[in-house]
This record gives C-alpha cells, sequence and structure tokens, in this order.
C-alpha cells in the first residue's frame, strides 16, 4: 500500500513493489516503484541525472554525504563512465570542428591568393588600356 505523503511512512518504505533513496544531488527523498532499480532518470526536484539503487539498504535514508556502502560507490563508478563517454563525445566533435576550421582556413587562404590574382591581372589590364 503506498501513501501520498512527500515524507514516507516506514509501512509504506517497506512495500516490496517501492524503493526510497535520496538524490545525490539534492537530497530529496524519492519513492519509485522497485522495477526502476539499475536505471538511470532525472530527479523531480533538481533535474540531474541520477542513479536509482539496486540494493534494498537504500530503503536506509543516511543524513551523510560520504559513501558507507558498495551502493553510492557504484553510482560513483557509473557517473564518472557516463562522463568519461561524454568527454569522448565532445572530444570527437573538438576534433571534427578543428578539421573543419582548418578546411576554412584553407579555403580563406586560395580566396585570397585568388583576389591578389585577379588584383594584378586588373591592375595590368588598366595599365595595358590606359
Amino acid at each position: 500500500m503506498q501513501t501520498n505523503s512527500t515524507e514516507p511512512s516506514e509501512s509504506s518504505a517497506d512495500t516490496a513493489h517501492d524503493i526510497v533513496f535520496q538524490c545525490p544531488h539534492c537530497r530529496t527523498t524519492l519513492k519509485l516503484d522497485r522495477a526502476t532499480a539499475g536505471t538511470t532518470l532525472k530527479c523531480e526536484s533538481c533535474q540531474q541525472l541520477i542513479r536509482v539503487p539496486r540494493s534494498r539498504s537504500a530503503k536506509k535514508i543516511s543524513s551523510k554525504t560520504e559513501p558507507t556502502d558498495q551502493e553510492p560507490m557504484a553510482d560513483l563508478e557509473h557517473r564518472l563512465k557516463e562522463n568519461e563517454s561524454q568527454r569522448t563525445e565532445i572530444t570527437g566533435y573538438i576534433n571534427q570542428h578543428n578539421i573543419q576550421l582548418h578546411r576554412w582556413q584553407l579555403q580563406l587562404q586560395t580566396l585570397n591568393e585568388r583576389k591578389q590574382q585577379l588584383e594584378v591581372e586588373l591592375a595590368s589590364r588598366k595599365t595595358w588600356l590606359g
């Protein structure tokens, strides 16, 4: 049986279908269906990505910010992997844009050389006609 209160009672926290834990960013108490365990989703309060814990020990809401069991460690490792994936993606974008920038610089250099050639040709025709 679930209650609709913002602070879960002990009886609602002990239901087999719910998992209760705190957002590691804003410390909001979250109560989600057990089927979401292990998934990553946005906190309803702070909109930060969080990983829903898998263990039943997540129901024990700690006031400490230090990781005390394996679940926060796994969460940190997961966040580290996600961060590295994002860093790799951004590095790829930077490399692509550096290549494109180099192409544009070469094209600009070619256009500047063509401009100089055309100006020389125009000046020689003016003197030839003039």
